[in-house]
């Protein structure tokens, strides 16, 4: 790919990442009070989320993975060997597979949780049938995280080994490193609205970071080039 074009796919990352990071944003957003003891989600805020929100959060998930899509496997010409490339194609392809699965998964269960304390259910109730749901679907998580995150993982061998056109300290950037620095920061933001939705968004907070120090990388190559 062109220096141009490879800007541009990044971009489209990084609106991606606002796609779903803007609908973790909106399926959360709220009170944070009322979830002790069971799902962290199922807070207070949750019941008074509308319809329009989960619906809007849901429906920015499609163009969001096809923006993610687009960025993801341009990352692979930063590869330098074609068996590599192929590898972490076919694992970028797996990995895409579960996330609009799994964004579905929460707003169904944030959806039925608002559902049932707005049609006459106690707010413990709807709590405790919700947390079932969630515990005995919960597979599906680790289902897809473990499909997931293979692809980061072996971009970070590629990057630490020197098999990337970047230099080997660019594995530190790796997306899965910035999500636990994120997740360090976010131990330290008190309870509230805000802290509930940035941890429900840090991968795709994550995941901008990370398509902005590429960005960054391919300007700086591009302006060097010139």
């Amino acid at each position: 790919m062109t220096s141009k074009k490879t800007i541009a796919a990044l971009v489209c990352g990084m609106l991606g990442c606002l796609c779903f990071g803007g609908g973790d944003w909106l399926m959360i957003y709220g009170d944070a009070s009322g979830a002790e003891n069971v799902f962290a989600m199922l807070t207070a805020g949750a019941v008074q989320i509308e319809m329009w929100r989960q619906n809007l959060a849901m429906a920015l998930a499609f163009p969001g993975i096809i923006l993610y899509g687009i960025a993801l496997f341009a990352v692979q010409n930063y590869i330098t060997d074609e068996k590599h490339r192929k590898i972490y194609h076919y694992l970028n392809a797996f990995g895409l597979t579960p996330w609009i699965a799994l964004h579905l998964f929460y707003i169904m269960i944030l959806a039925l949780f608002g559902q049932l304390c707005n049609n006459g259910y106690d707010f413990t109730e709807a709590q405790s049938i919700c947390a079932e749901l969630y515990n005995s679907l919960s597979w599906v998580v680790i289902a897809s995280e473990a499909l997931m995150l293979p692809v980061f993982v072996y971009w970070f061998y590629l990057q630490i080994t020197g098999k990337t056109v970047f230099p080997q300290a660019f594995a530190f950037t790796n997306v899965l490193l910035i999500f636990a620095a994120l997740k360090g920061v976010s131990m330290l933001i008190p309870d509230g609205a805000f802290s509930l939705a940035f941890r429900n968004g840090l991968m795709s907070e994550s995941m901008i970071i990370w398509f902005a120090v590429m960005l960054v990388f391919e300007l700086k190559n591009r302006k060097g080039g010139a």
